[in-house]
């Protein structure tokens, strides 16, 4: 049994929109690629034709999490999170203690996060550690680079 995911409405809409993308194009060009391939000849020596049996099970596993993520989604409405303690969807800014630098994280689901756009997953080992502090709270949390102490600042939407 797949778990929930929670998402916003945006992304639940580019998730829904990347899948039908992959089911009405990319799939008609596998197996297209594949055909060719197929006419090719000896399929056993026939490098073409496993590339593109290979691309085929890679797209039919990313339709597939596609679409039970979907299944599984819950939107969340940001009107309603409390802003007193962090949550997911909570946007965390933060004080790294040891290097006195600060960083605004927003906690996501595994399937939002992008740290480009410093959205970090509730799972990942910082996501977690923030997850239920309070303002002005104190957390040290341990990475895969060692234990880093972080000090809440703000809490937002």
């Amino acid at each position: 049994m797949s778990e929930v995911i929670y998402v916003t409405e945006e992304s639940l809409t580019k998730m829904k929109e990347e899948l039908a993308r992959l089911i009405s194009v990319e799939r008609p060009n596998a197996s297209k690629a594949i055909a060719e391939a197929r006419e090719k000849g000896d399929l056993s020596e026939n490098a073409e034709y496993d590339a593109a049996k290979e691309a085929q099970g890679l797209l039919e596993l990313r339709i597939s999490q596609l679409q039970s993520d979907i299944n599984n989604a819950r939107i969340l409405d940001t009107s309603k999170i409390d802003t007193s303690k962090v949550v997911i969807l909570s946007k965390v800014k933060v004080r790294n203690t040891k290097i006195k630098k600060e960083f605004t994280y927003q906690l996501v689901s595994e399937a939002e996060a992008d740290l480009k756009q410093m959205k970090i997953s509730v799972k990942s080992p910082i996501g977690a550690g923030l997850l239920g502090k309070s303002k002005g709270e104190k957390v040290s949390i341990q990475a895969p680079a060692g234990a880093i102490e972080f000090e809440v600042l703000d809490i937002s939407i």
